[in-house]
This record gives structure tokens, C-alpha cells and sequence, in this order.
């Protein structure tokens, strides 16, 4: 019986882990409690044809289209042809999707050609999924292990062998047959977010140190409309799909003047046209009227549809049923990660990928939205499948021209500060990037280096991690000089036919030895 580890609690490393249990000696390590994931903090819901007025075909071209020339279509028709079974494999476990007059209820989000979005518990999909899955897990022959830090990867002989992790405050390592990566995106590089703290790209940075393969780095999706607070909240873009509009500081709509789909336009289009409105305003946010739905679908609508987003809003002093509310863009979804094919494998023999860390190349250079949930199911389900009956001498070969990338840092160098980091990426690797942006980027972060492993707290070994896939971002992002989807570049505006996807591999990884 195979040993696997599975790294990571969210949608992806709950359905690898439940799955894989069936035939394999299954270990899930995950850092913070077992519930603790992006997926809980879901809340416009799960693409899928379920309807006899939508066709796969259709979703295909929905999701072909926000991809910006980039997504993987092989990857794509996978996704939206296996994504109907796997709803129906949730609804079996217990997933109690909303209905109305007793069929599935529906919503239509940005850039879908139908409605075919769905919800459970309305703006708390995310939640209902992970608490299904994670009973459904503690139930099956897995062994959790929760507060544990997942340091390195062993790899021997080009093969991974097992994880080196932290828990307790104890270094140890796990050998294994394969290392599934389910931990998610990476959020925290960035000062506004809409990402809980965990999500602070450890995989992404450990799979860079082993040797793996990343794809499409640089396409990081800013959500367009995050409440404009201290503490940042995503405003789900269903709450637009149901009809809620953008104005500006004069109270006025603008989006209309600048997109045939206006609020509904791709989620790069729409974020840029806020952060420029903003830019005009002098910082000041731009405004979401949802009041206006109150007032056509009745009293009581807001917090009967979103109840989650309703309380939110409420509990920092805004009344979105009578006022329009302050948003501001934030950090989102990272279509980039561990580059992999239709089965969850990397370039490193007994690595697997799944979920946000993955780049299958089903987003493309800009996701459709309610596809990541989906994403994270489908793959997760087909790594599953896969990995019991592969070994080295079956392993694909990745191709594409590969950019080496040299993580190199000085003895001269300061530790780095997660908040100058944050602000940094913010403001030279945010929604709009130019070329002498990112050089000013990469010459601070070289300025920088990550924290002493031997003595390092969970907190310094994230920012570490953020340091490492802030600095390939920054390399990647310099390199396409286009603009394609969430990757804007004022300097290169167009986009060009012959750049395709980026792909890098660390060359060689150095760090400054420590006393």
C-alpha cells in the first residue's frame, strides 16, 4: 500500500486525502486546524452544467474566453465535462446545495454565457463544502495532523521521498511514496486581500526549492470589490450578478461608459476601471449600491441571499440595504502554481499538485469566476485516481521553454518584513505593473532575505516563502512584455500572438549560511 502525504486542508487536499484513503496509507498534514482554508472563505459558489438550457460546449467557451488566449484546452474541457459528475458526487456526501421550487437554485456571475452557478447556505458555499468534507474525512482512514508546518520537500534520486515538517516545536520528517500539495494560493504577498492568513504560498515556494516546475506565475486576479475597512472582506461579485452596481464618488455609474457588460465585465477589466476611478478620486474608494436590490426584489433581500456578506457589513458599521458601501480591489486568486498535467503530476516524479497551488492552465491568464471551487474538485478527484498506478519509470515529461531562475540572497542582506513586502508587491506588482516598477521591486528584494530554518518560528518560514514567490513573480512579470488578463503592463499595453505561457525553474536556490 502506497504512502502519501497530502499537504493542506481547503476543498482540494480534503477530496485527495478522502479518495486516496480508499487504496492508500493516507497522512494529512495541514498547518493551522483542519477547517482553517481559502475554500471556507468561498462565497459566490461552484461552476457547473446542471441545466438542460447550458451546454458543456458553453462552458468551455465561457471559460476559454476569460483565459485571454492562455488556458490549457485540454485541461478546460476536462473541468467543465467531469465538473457535473463531481457536483453530484458532493450532493452524495451530504453537500446541500440551494434550491428553489425544488430544483437547484442558480446564479449568474461575470463573464458566464448562462447562470450556472451554484450555492449552498447562499454566500457561505465555501463553508458548507469544507465542514461536509472535513466530517466525511475525520470519518475515513486518514491520519490528520493539524498545526504542522510543512518545511521541505526530501527528494532522492530525482524522486520524492517524503516532507520535512514543524510541529510542536519539533523538526521531523515523513517518508512517503508521493506528496500531494492541496495548501492553496498566496494571498498574503499582498497589503489588501481577501485571503485568510494562511494562505502565504508555501507550496508553491518549497515545490521552487525542490526543483519543480512553475507555470504562469506572474497572473495574479485582483477581486474587484473588497470592503473598504481595515480589515479587508470580499463583497462576492454575485452580489453585482444579481444586479447591484459601481458608482463613484459623485454617485454616478461609470462602468457602463467603459465595458459593454458593464459591472459584469471580466474581473481584470473590472478591477482596473476601479482602481483608476480611485486614482481620479484621489484614493478615495469607489462606492457598491446593492441598496438598489432591496428596493426592487424586496425588503430583506441582502440577508436573506447573503446572509454571511449582510452580517459583515453590518458588524463594521455599514448599512448596505440603505446605502451604497466603500470597495476597493484586493488580492484574489493566483492562476499561476505548480505546473502540472490532467492528473495532478509535476515535473518531479512523486510530486502531485492540486487546487490553487496547481497551474493545470484551465484559468488561463484570468479565471472565470466559480471555476477555482470546481477546479479544485475535478483534480483533486483525478489525482486521486491517478496516482495509485503511477510510478517513476510512467512519469510525463513537461515541456516548454524554461526560464532558470537563480534565488540567490547575500550575507549583507536584512531579514525581510512581511509588511514591507506586502506594500511592495501592492504597489510595483499589483493590478498595474510597468517595467521600471518590478526593477525597483527586485532591487529591494534583493536587499532581503528569508529567516534562519535551524531556529525559525511558522510566521518567519511564511514570510520566507512569501519572499521566495515574490521574487520569481517579479522575474517572470519583467520578462512578458505584454499585457494578457490579470498581467497589465502600462509600458506594454498590447497584447502580442507569440508570447504563450512562462515557465521557471529555480536553477539553483542559495541562502547565507547562518551562525
Amino acid at each position: 500500500m502506497k504512502r502519501v502525504i497530502v499537504v493542506g486542508s481547503g476543498i482540494a487536499g480534503l477530496v485527495a486525502a478522502l479518495e486516496l484513503s480508499q487504496s492508500c496509507d493516507v497522512t494529512l498534514v495541514t498547518k493551522a486546524a483542519l477547517a482553517d482554508s481559502n475554500t471556507r472563505w468561498a462565497q459566490g459558489g461552484i461552476a457547473a452544467v446542471m441545466f438542460e438550457d447550458d451546454s458543456v460546449g458553453e462552458h468551455i467557451a465561457d471559460t476559454l474566453s476569460a483565459g485571454a488566449g492562455l488556458c490549457n484546452e485540454s485541461a478546460v474541457e476536462v473541468l467543465c465535462t467531469e465538473g457535473p459528475e463531481r457536483i453530484r458526487d458532493l450532493i452524495r456526501l451530504g453537500v446541500a446545495f440551494d434550491k428553489q421550487d425544488g430544483e437547484l437554485a442558480r446564479g449568474l456571475e461575470a463573464a458566464h454565457g448562462h447562470a450556472r452557478v451554484l450555492h449552498a447556505g447562499g454566500d457561505a458555499t465555501g463553508l458548507n463544502l469544507e465542514m461536509t468534507l472535513v466530517r466525511a474525512v475525520r470519518a475515513a482512514k486518514v491520519r490528520v495532523m493539524e498545526q504542522t508546518f510543512a518545511c521541505e520537500l526530501v527528494v532522492e534520486d530525482e524522486r520524492v521521498r517524503g516532507l520535512e515538517v514543524l510541529g510542536g516545536g519539533k523538526r521531523s520528517v515523513l517518508g512517503a511514496d508521493a506528496v500531494v500539495l492541496a495548501c492553496g494560493g498566496a494571498g498574503q504577498l499582498y497589503r489588501y486581500t481577501t485571503n485568510p492568513a494562511v494562505a502565504t504560498g508555501d507550496g508553491v515556494a518549497l515545490a521552487l526549492r525542490a526543483g519543480a516546475q512553475l507555470a504562469d506565475i506572474e497572473f495574479y486576479q485582483f477581486h474587484p470589490t473588497a470592503l473598504a475597512t481595515k480589515e479587508t472582506f470580499l463583497i462576492s461579485e454575485a452580489v453585482r450578478g444579481e444586479g447591484a452596481v459601481l458608482l463613484d464618488a459623485r454617485g454616478e455609474r461609470f462602468m457602463q461608459k467603459l465595458h459593454p457588460d458593464a459591472e459584469l465585465a471580466p474581473r481584470d477589466v473590472v478591477a482596473r476601471s476601479i482602481a483608476r476611478q480611485m486614482a481620479l478620486q484621489g484614493g478615495k474608494p469607489v462606492l457598491l449600491d446593492a441598496a438598489r436590490l432591496e428596493r426592487e426584489k424586496g425588503e430583506g433581500f441582502l440577508a436573506k441571499r447573503f446572509p454571511t456578506i449582510d452580517a459583515a457589513v453590518k458588524a463594521r458599521g455599514f448599512d448596505w440595504a440603505k446605502e451604497p458601501v466603500p470597495v476597493t480591489p484586493a488580492a484574489h486568486y493566483w492562476m499561476g502554481g505548480v505546473k502540472t498535467d490532467v492528473w495532478g503530476r509535476t515535473s518531479i516524479a512523486g510530486l502531485y499538485a492540486v487546487g490553487e497551488v496547481a497551474c493545470t492552465g484551465v484559468h488561463g491568464a484570468n479565471r472565470l469566476a466559480s471555476n477555482s471551487l470546481l477546479e479544485s474538485l475535478v483534480y483533486a478527484w483525478r489525482c486521486a485516481e491517478q496516482l495509485p498506478q503511477d510510478d517513476a519509470r510512467r512519469w510525463p515529461e513537461m515541456t516548454g521553454a524554461v526560464l532558470a531562475l537563480e534565488m540567490e540572497e547575500g550575507r549583507g542582506a536584512r531579514e525581510v518584513e512581511r509588511g514591507e513586502l506586502q506594500t511592495l508587491m501592492w504597489n510595483r506588482v499589483g493590478i498595474e505593473r510597468s517595467g521600471e516598477g518590478l526593477r525597483e521591486a527586485a532591487e529591494q528584494m534583493a536587499s532581503w532575505r528569508g529567516c534562519n530554518p535551524k531556529i525559525a518560528s511558522v510566521f518567519e518560514r511564511e514570510t520566507a516563502n512569501l519572499l521566495t514567490i515574490a521574487r520569481a513573480m517579479v522575474a517572470v512579470a519583467l520578462d512578458r512584455r505584454e499585457s494578457r488578463g490579470a498581467h497589465y503592463r502600462v509600458d506594454y499595453p498590447e497584447t502580442r500572438v507569440d508570447m504563450q505561457h512562462s515557465i521557471v525553474c529555480a536553477e539553483k536556490v542559495l541562502v547565507p549560511a547562518y551562525e
